[in-house]
């Protein structure tokens, strides 16, 4: 099969993947992308990517495995542990001391261990003080398992000791940690496509961590120019270890610690036309 006709096949299988999920993988880098899903329809049992869409049309079950493999449910407590304890001890009292409520989004936040560490922080910091926490996502059978929060060992090895005492429930019969409900109920998920959805505004700490790996460029710019509309002044994005917000000072960001980008209270250098969002919140 030669390259072209891959191309006319992919190009039909966004098309019709757009239309029947709303997920556009026209802002995914295409070459990398097919790779992924190749084996994916190869797993399946179909032969290119026709064949796969007429088998994510008529089953439901395949459908839910496109979007789970799409969507990248990968994450774990307190991932990068050094950064989280720097988003504990020089990042958040100076947000905490400028606010009366601070927001907090956690975009692309899989199953909820993202967002339940923050939680977790923050009740260790100021657990009487007003705050939110937003957790989004576009796999809305994965919020369903965030808001459970049950999670193995795996998930959890970045937890001390003593957080896994104060702050889960272990079941040793089936060998899971159980977030306390008083952590559960400071995290509000729902739905939200980062591609088309609004975005909120007025948020203080924004974590979009290993999320944007198979995003374009030009979607990644759009992207991290939207959440610098989203921020307050002195607000803050805190991006995966991988990652690099390249541009941030054209955008306004000023790099405060690797990973770390903060909007200047003042306001930074101005983003270029036509890039700002209505509010979601």
């Amino acid at each position: 099969m030669d390259g072209q006709q891959v191309d006319r096949e992919y190009y039909y299988f966004m098309t019709k993947i757009k239309k029947l999920t709303g997920i556009d993988l026209g802002q995914y880098k295409s070459r990398q992308m097919q790779r992924r899903l190749k084996s994916l329809l190869n797993r399946s049992g179909m032969r290119n990517f026709v064949e796969y869409y007429k088998l994510l049309e008529r089953d439901r079950q395949a459908l839910q495995s496109f979007l789970d493999f799409i969507t990248i449910n990968v994450s774990e407590f307190f991932r990068n542990p050094d950064k989280f304890e720097e988003l504990k001890t020089n990042i958040l009292p100076g947000l905490l001391a400028r606010q009366d409520e601070v927001r907090i989004w956690s975009a692309g936040c899989a199953h909820g261990a993202e967002p339940y560490s923050v939680a977790i922080i923050m009740d260790e910091l100021a657990s009487s003080k007003p705050y939110s926490i937003w957790a989004t996502d576009i796999d809305a059978s994965i919020l369903e398992k965030a808001k459970q929060g049950v999670y193995r060992d795996v998930d959890v090895k970045n937890v001390s000791r003593q957080r896994l005492i104060n702050y889960f429930t272990y079941d040793r019969e089936a060998s899971t940690y159980t977030v306390e409900p008083s952590i559960r109920e400071r995290v509000v998920f729902e739905v939200h496509d980062l591609l088309k959805d609004p975005f909120p505004q007025d948020m203080d700490l924004i974590l979009c961590r290993n999320v944007v790996i198979y995003f374009t460029d030009e979607a990644k710019a759009v992207l991290y120019e939207r959440f610098y509309e989203s921020l307050r002044e002195g607000g803050v994005l805190f991006v995966g270890g991988t990652e690099m917000v390249f541009g941030a000072s054209s955008i306004g960001f000023e790099s405060i610690s690797p990973l770390f980008y903060r909007k200047p209270i003042g306001g930074g250098q101005p983003l270029k036309p036509g890039r700002a969002t209505s509010p979601a919140k």
